[in-house]
C-alpha cells in the first residue's frame, strides 16, 4: 500500500477500523499495523485503499476519524501521547464520512445585503434582504416568489410550523423588519406563476416600537415569537382565518385595488420584559420555553406560563446570535461581539461557564445554527468572511467555507446535507453535499 509521507521511520501501531456506515463503506476489522504518525490524511487513504479493493469502482471520498469519543486532528502519535491512550494494545479506529462540502452551487444574487435566510422549508430556501423583499428560491437557484410589503429591511424569517405539518401547497411564513412589525404570509407554491411572483402578507403584527430582529415559529402550533430593540420578547397568533375568538386582536384592511383578500392587522399575545438592551435573537425549542439572547450580554430561559426567566447567564459579551440543539436538544450556541463560539449545558446545575468554546473565527460571530438530526453538528457564520461547521468530538472546525466576499450575515441547514448563507456581497451562497448522518 502506498501511503504519503516519510513513514518507514515512525513505529507502527496495531489498529482496528471499525464503522456505522453501511457497504460498500465497511471494511473488515481484522487489525493491521500502520505507522503511527499517520494523520487523518493518511488514515483516510488506508481506509479507501482498503474499501477498493473489495469494490473497483471505488471513488475516494474524506473520512474523519474518531478514538475514545474525539476526533482525530493531529497525527496518531501526538493523539495517544496528548490523551495516555497506550499503543501496546490494539488500537479501536471508527471512522465516518468527513463533514466537508463537495459542491459549491452558483450564488443566488439579490439587490441588497441578504440578511436573513432560512432553510426549515425542504422545497424552498428562503432569504430576506435590505431591499425590503423576502423571496424563495427552488434548488435550482431560481427565485419563484417574492414577498412584498415590509418598508425597511427585513432582519429574520421563519417558517410557521402549523401543527408541525409540511404543507404539499402552501408555505406558511414569517418575517421581522426594521420597520418594527412583522408579516405574515402565505405561499400558495403550486399556483401556476411567472417567475417570481409577487406576495402579499395577509397579517401585520404591530406593537413593537423599535426594529424587531428576530422571529421564530413555536415548535408545533400556530404561534410566533420575536425579539426587538425595544428590549421586549412578544408572543402573536398566526391564524390566518380571521376567525372570531383568535386571542390576538384583530382588524381588517384592503390593500390596494387589485388585493384577493383583506389583510388583518393584530397585537401580540403577550410580552415578556426583563432585558435591558436589544433582543438580538430568540429560540423556541420546547413548548413551554423560549430562549433569547441580548445586547446586555445575557441568555435568558423564559417560562411562557408564569413569563418569568428561569435561567439567566451573564456572557460579559454582546450576544447577537443563538439556537438551541445539540444533544438531547438541551445546548445553547451563541456568538456575538468577539470571534468566540460558546455553548452552554443549562442542565448542569450550579455553573453558569461555558462546556464548549470554539475561536477559529477572527471577527464578529452573526449566525450559529445546530444540525437539525445530529447531536455534535453546527454552524457558524462571521463578519470574517467565513462560514464554519463544528463537531462537538474536536475544538477545530471540520469544515471552512470562503463563499463570500463581505460578511457573513446570516447561515442556516437545508435538507441536511446543505449550508445556505447570506451576506453583505449580496449573496446567497449554497454549499451542498455535505455527510453529517
Amino acid at each position: 500500500m502506498e501511503l504519503n509521507g516519510d513513514v518507514e521511520t515512525s513505529r507502527r501501531v496495531q489498529v482496528r477500523f471499525i464503522t456505522k456506515l453501511k457497504s460498500p463503506m465497511k471494511i473488515p476489522t481484522t487489525s493491521i499495523a500502520i505507522p503511527s504518525n499517520l494523520t487523518r490524511m493518511g488514515l483516510s487513504t488506508i481506509v479507501n485503499d482498503l474499501i477498493k479493493a473489495g469494490n473497483s469502482d471505488w471513488e475516494a471520498l474524506p473520512f474523519d476519524f474518531i478514538i475514545d469519543g474525539e476526533l482525530v486532528r493531529m497525527s496518531l502519535e501526538q493523539f495517544l501521547l496528548a490523551k495516555g491512550i497506550s499503543a501496546e494494545k490494539i488500537l479501536e479506529i471508527e471512522y465516518i464520512k468527513a463533514a466537508v462540502p463537495r459542491k459549491q452551487e452558483d450564488p443566488c444574487l439579490h439587490d441588497d445585503w441578504v440578511s436573513a435566510v432560512s432553510g426549515a422549508n425542504s422545497r424552498f430556501i428562503l432569504t430576506g434582504s435590505y431591499d425590503s423583499f423576502g423571496r424563495l428560491w427552488e434548488a435550482g437557484g431560481q427565485c419563484t416568489h417574492l414577498l412584498e410589503g415590509h418598508k425597511d429591511a427585513i432582519n429574520s424569517i421563519s417558517v410557521i410550523n402549523k401543527k408541525g405539518v409540511e404543507s404539499k401547497t402552501s408555505v406558511h411564513l414569517a418575517t421581522a423588519s426594521k420597520d418594527r412589525t412583522l408579516r405574515l404570509w402565505r405561499v400558495d407554491a403550486e399556483e401556476p406563476f411567472n417567475h417570481p411572483r409577487k406576495v402579499t402578507a395577509y397579517k401585520v403584527l404591530k406593537g413593537h416600537t423599535a426594529s424587531v430582529q428576530s422571529v421564530v415559529s413555536h415548535p408545533s402550533d400556530d404561534m410566533v415569537c420575536s425579539g426587538s430593540w425595544d428590549h421586549t420578547i412578544k408572543l402573536w397568533q398566526t391564524n390566518d382565518s380571521g376567525a372570531e375568538g383568535d386571542l390576538a386582536s384583530t382588524k381588517k384592511r384592503k390593500v390596494g385595488t387589485d388585493a384577493k383578500e383583506s389583510q388583518s392587522e393584530a397585537e401580540a399575545v403577550s410580552t415578556l420584559t426583563g432585558h435591558t438592551q436589544c433582543v438580538s435573537s430568540v429560540a423556541w425549542p420546547e413548548h413551554e420555553r423560549i430562549y433569547s439572547a441580548s445586547w446586555d450580554h445575557s441568555i435568558r430561559r423564559w417560562d411562557i406560563e408564569t413569563g418569568q426567566s428561569s435561567w439567566d447567564v451573564n456572557t460579559g459579551k454582546v450576544i447577537n446570535c443563538l439556537d438551541v440543539g445539540g444533544e438531547g436538544s438541551s445546548l445553547i450556541a451563541a456568538g456575538g461581539s468577539d470571534p468566540i463560539l460558546r455553548i452552554w449545558d443549562p442542565r448542569k446545575p450550579g455553573s453558569l461557564a461555558p462546556v464548549f468554546q470554539f475561536s477559529s473565527h477572527t471577527s464578529w460571530i452573526t449566525a450559529c445554527k445546530w444540525h437539525g438530526k445530529s447531536w455534535f453538528h453546527l454552524l457558524s457564520g462571521s463578519y470574517d468572511g467565513k462560514v464554519m461547521l463544528w463537531d462537538l468530538r474536536t475544538a477545530w472546525p471540520v469544515a471552512v467555507i470562503e463563499s463570500h466576499q463581505d460578511k457573513v450575515l446570516c447561515a442556516d441547514w437545508w435538507k441536511d446535507d446543505c449550508v445556505v448563507s447570506g451576506g453583505a456581497d449580496s449573496k446567497l451562497c449554497r454549499s451542498s453535499e455535505i455527510s453529517i448522518l
